[in-house]
C-alpha cells in the first residue's frame, strides 16, 4: 500500500522535536518497498521534514505517480525483484538530477551484479548512492541508536542522501568506496547464516568468535578481487554489519542457520521465514564466482553444501575444523 508520511507514524517513534534534525530544504523521496526495511527509512526521512512517498507492488497508486518530482529514488526490495523495478523505473520521465540510492544486499544470480550495477547500468548519467550498516529494521522502527553508511564515486549525491536521513537516533556516515560498502552488506549474510548454524549446535563463544573473525577474513578475500577497499571492511558495513547479523535473531539470515541446525529442511525454513533472507542465494552466486577465480571462501563453500543438502552441520563444522593447518596471514 502507498504510504505518504508528513508526519512520524503514530506509537513508531518517540522523538521529540529538538531531536530531529533541522532542514531548512526539504526533499521529494521516493522509498521502492514497503517492508519493514523500506518503512523504516521512510519514517527516517519524515521524521526530518521530507515529502516521502511509498511504493509496493501491492499499492494502489503506480508507480509513475510516486517517482513523480522524485529527488532521491530509494530502492529497499528484496533481490530477485531489483532488475524488473529498474525496467519500470527506466521507462519514467525523471529529472537528470535524480539521485539514485540502494539499500538492497544481494547479488543477482544470473550477472553477478550488485544492486547499485544494476542501477547504474540503466541510469548512467544519474548519481548512485549505497546505503548499508548494521540496520536491523525492527530495533529502528524502535528508535533504537544505530548508525550507518552512505556511499558513492559522487561525494556530493553521498552528502545529499546523509543529510536526508541523519537523526539523533540514526547517524549516517559517507565513504568515497561503494563496491566495498555494498559487498559488506551483502557478503556478511553467508557468514551469518553459519553463525545461526554454530549457536544452534550449541557450539559455545570460542567457536563463534573464531568462525566470525574468519568469515571477515573471506569477505576481505573476495570483497577485494572485485575491486573494494580492506579498509571498508573493518567499518560499520563490514565489520559491524557482521558482528549485528551474527549475533541476533532478528536476522532472517541467522535464523536461517539457527534452524538448519534444529533440523529443519531449508524449504520449510524459507516458507515461514517473513522477509528474504538473501544469503540463500548469494552463497550460491559467491561459490560460482569464487571457483570460477579460484579465491578460497572455506566456510562459504561449507555453507553452500549445507543449504543444497550435501552435508548436515555437524559434517559442516568437521570440514572446517580437520582442514589442513596453515598460517593466521601470509606474512
Amino acid at each position: 500500500m502507498l504510504r505518504l508520511y508528513k508526519r512520524p507514524m503514530p506509537n513508531a517513534w518517540l522523538w521529540s522535536e529538538a531531536e530531529t534534525m533541522t532542514n531548512d530544504k526539504p526533499q521529494s523521496v521516493a522509498i521502492l518497498g514497503g517492508g519493514a526495511w523500506g518503512t523504516a527509512l521512510a519514517n527516517l526521512a519524515a521524521v526530518n521534514g521530507h515529502r516521502v512517498h511509498v511504493w509496493s507492488r501491492q499499492g494502489a497508486e503506480t508507480l509513475e505517480t510516486v517517482l513523480q518530482n522524485a529527488q532521491i529514488i530509494l530502492s529497499a526490495i528484496s533481490m530477485k525483484g531489483v532488475g524488473d523495478v529498474v525496467a519500470q523505473v527506466k521507462s519514467l520521465p525523471l529529472s537528470p538530477e535524480t539521485i539514485f540510492v540502494t539499500a538492497t544486499k544481494g547479488l543477482d544470480t544470473q550477472t553477478t551484479c550488485t544492486p547499485s550495477q544494476i542501477w547504474q547500468t540503466a541510469f548512467p548519467n544519474h548519481a548512485v548512492v549505497v546505503l548499508s550498516g548494521p540496520n536491523l529494521s525492527k530495533e529502528i522502527q524502535q528508535s533504537l541508536p544505530a548508525a550507518t553508511v552512505v556511499a558513492s564515486s559522487r561525494i556530493d549525491a553521498a552528502e545529499s542522501v546523509q543529510l536526508v536521513f541523519s537523526s539523533s537516533r540514526f547517524r549516517v556516515y559517507t565513504n568515497p568506496d561503494p563496491v566495498g560498502v555494498e559487498l559488506g552488506g551483502t557478503l556478511k549474510n553467508v557468514i551469518a547464516i553459519a553463525a545461526g548454524v554454530c549457536d544452534g549446535l550449541h557450539l559455545g563463544t570460542n567457536a563463534k568468535a573464531a568462525l566470525v573473525t574468519r568469515g571477515l577474513m573471506e569477505m576481505v578475500r573476495i570483497g577485494t578481487f572485485w575491486g573494494a577497499k580492506t579498509e571498508t571492511f573493518y567499518g560499520l558495513s563490514g565489520l559491524g554489519d557482521l558482528l549485528a547479523t551474527c549475533n541476533s535473531p532478528l536476522s532472517r539470515n541467522y535464523q536461517v542457520g539457527y534452524q538448519l541446525a534444529g533440523g529443519k529442511m531449508l524449504t520449510e525454513i524459507l516458507t515461514n521465514l517473513p522477509g528474504t533472507a538473501e544469503g540463500v542465494n548469494t552463497c550460491r552466486v559467491l561459490v560460482q564466482k569464487a571457483r570460477q577465480q579460484h579465491i578460497p571462501i572455506p566456510i562459504t563453500e561449507q555453507v553452500h553444501r549445507l543449504i543444497v543438502g550435501e552435508i548436515t552441520p555437524g559434517q559442516a563444522l568437521d570440514e572446517l575444523m580437520l582442514r589442513d593447518i596453515k598460517p593466521e596471514y601470509k606474512y
